[in-house]
């Protein structure tokens, strides 16, 4: 088990932010990344986007809420960094932000095994 967390790591995210951002701004990120991921629905919408990009409809299907409902998620998801979207002619594809996210998730889903 891990014991330590290197809080000064600059990312890719942090960097945009400035060089030496404080502690409390990068847990303040943190805590809108968990409270983003704590509705079920949106957990369900990152489960499918974990297989891979797909367009609004898809999604709707796969996770059986209607097209405005997913978009509103999705641009919930997409206002905290975790979503981003590619445009192909007229079709709009989302997918997730980068490879945190798929090991967020991972964690996230091998956290919640070991517990059933």
């Amino acid at each position: 088990m891990r014991t330590g967390i290197n809080i000064g790591v600059q990312t890719k995210r942090t960097t945009k932010l400035g060089v030496g951002v404080p502690p409390s701004q990068k847990f303040k990120l943190l805590a809108n990344t968990f409270k983003t991921l704590g509705d079920y629905s949106r957990v369900r919408i990152v489960s499918v986007l974990v297989q891979g990009e797909k367009c609004p409809g898809e999604i709707a299907l796969e996770v059986g809420l209607s097209p405005s409902a997913v978009s509103h998620h999705l641009k919930v998801l997409r206002k905290a960094n975790l979503v981003k979207v590619r445009r192909e002619h007229r079709q709009i594809f989302y997918l997730l932000d980068d490879k945190h996210i798929y090991e967020l998730f991972a964690a996230g889903v091998e956290h919640v095994e070991e517990l059933i």
